[in-house]
């Protein structure tokens, strides 16, 4: 049997997450920037063609979330895949997951904090995103600060929002291809193929349209620090997980071919989110303030996850003696009180970078968080592979099992390699080429002399033996 903590009782974490919070997290998750406003990068690299592109990363990271799935029933930890890297690839490897997932969440807090500026300039163009930043921040921290129970209410009902908002504007959509209660004519399909072909760009631009695109499934994952406090895991987490791929069809293929119909896909620009820019050209303008609305809920919803999972994977770090001990205690409701207030204090400084680079954060932060991204994603596949030969090992087999083993993982991690070498010819993603080995090396290094320290300081607390009276 591993040795990882299957139960709650010595986290004191509650198990306060119900069906329905775990459904909409492994939804909402990653129905956020990268959907609402990262999407114009994608379709202008690559054209209509961008839809292939979006099945492809969709297939990757559904089988991504299939591995993390078997984990997460067979072991639920708040930890999750640091935990999971920790038990069956090794100690460094359980450290390099941990913060690399934790400075993820910071980051795309970061991300989701500037993007909610970038929406308000819908209604107040020159308004400050800084204090777009700093509302948002305050509100969200002190409901998480609650109770993991208003976290999924708040996450539950944010995503109702959102996806209530993507299916609506698809039946829209849907009724302007075919000129159904519009009044005008049905827009047909044209718009595929009329502005220089359904693949503009060749070859070379579906490829490089892989990086943006795969970016906005980011977060996906956090569905797994998610099952440490979820009640009945066993069901729950398999029934999030196996719906993921029809989401992936319906939210990402679905919206975005919607998108690329109605609208000409050279005229779908990066100022401000491209459905609600479309609407606006329609002379939809009513319809465009609604989406508004819930583009910058996506935002805040996504946001909201990361202040979540960032706090249960500092809580999961500091329980395996690797982040202050501090961290590892709850208050008497199982909220990680210090670590939520540590990491919103690191996220504040987004508020700072806003008022000193206006309109200058988003790729970067993009390009960075892609690059911590896929050390999670390959962390997953490769404690995977591990942790099927334990199973193997112990004449054990999972009740919910991710198919494809072990050509889905090796498949997965040369899929995050080719990703790193388009990331590399890529001007606006080069800074995450950059700093992937350079993170990796901190990471490691860190890890090494967290170990070298560890060992010392438990050296020194072994008793010495007393030497025998002559």
């Amino acid at each position: 049997m591993s040795k990882i903590e299957t139960t709650d009782q010595t986290s004191g974490m509650q198990r306060g997450l119900k069906n329905r919070h775990i459904q909409m997290i492994a939804l909402g998750s990653s129905i956020g920037t990268g959907l609402f406003l990262m999407s114009g990068t994608s379709v202008q690299t690559a054209g209509p063609v961008v839809l292939f592109a979006y099945i492809i990363a969709g297939a990757v990271i559904f089988m991504i979330m299939r591995m993390l799935g078997e984990m997460a029933v067979a072991r639920p930890v708040s930890g999750s895949f640091s935990t999971y890297a920790h038990e069956y690839i090794g100690k460094g490897a359980g450290f390099a997951a941990g913060w690399n997932w934790w400075f993820t969440c910071i980051v795309v807090g970061m991300l989701e904090l500037t993007a909610a500026g970038l929406f308000v300039d819908f209604w107040f163009p020159g308004h400050p995103h800084w204090v777009t930043a700093l509302i948002a921040l305050v509100v969200i921290t002190g409901a998480n600060l609650i109770h993991v129970s208003a976290f999924g209410e708040f996450e539950f009902w944010f995503t109702i929002i959102k996806v209530a908002a993507v299916v609506a504007m698809i039946v829209f959509g849907l009724a302007l291809i075919f000129g159904l209660g519009t009044g005008q004519g049905p827009v047909g399909l044209g718009n595929l193929w009329q502005h220089g072909g359904f693949a503009p760009h060749g070859l070379g631009g579906f490829m490089l349209s892989l990086v943006a695109v795969t970016f906005t499934f980011g977060g996906i994952e956090s569905l797994g620090t998610a099952a440490g406090e979820t009640k009945d895991p066993g069901r729950s987490i398999p029934k999030a997980i196996n719906r993921v791929i029809f989401r992936i069809l319906i939210f990402y293929v679905g919206a975005i071919g919607i998108m690329l119909v109605i609208w000409p896909w050279d005229r779908i620009g990066l100022d401000g989110s491209p459905f609600v820019l479309i609407l606006v050209g329609l002379g939809i303008g009513g319809a465009a303030v609604i989406l508004n609305i819930v583009v910058l809920t996506a935002a805040l919803s996504v946001y909201n996850t990361m202040v979540y999972s960032g706090a249960r994977m500092l809580h999961g770090l500091a329980q395996r003696g690797q982040a202050p001990a501090l961290f590892a205690r709850t208050n008497r409701r199982g909220v990680p009180v210090a670590g939520l207030l540590a990491n919103s204090s690191i996220t504040g400084v987004v508020v700072l970078l806003n008022y000193l680079f206006p309109g200058q954060l988003l790729l970067v932060l993009v390009a960075v968080i892609l690059c911590a991204e896929i050390i999670t994603w390959s962390a997953i596949a490769i404690a995977h592979l591990r942790f099927r030969k334990t199973q193997q090992r112990d004449g054990e087999i999972s009740t919910y099992r991710s198919p494809l083993y072990p050509y889905a993982n090796y498949l997965c991690l040369a899929f995050f390699a080719l990703l790193v070498v388009l990331m590399a010819i890529i001007p606006d993603f080069q800074t995450g080429a950059i700093a992937l080995p350079i993170w990796l090396a901190v990471l490691f290094t860190a890890s090494a002399i967290h170990s070298r320290v560890s060992n010392r300081r438990r050296r020194e607390e072994e008793p010495h033996p007393v030497p025998a009276a002559s």
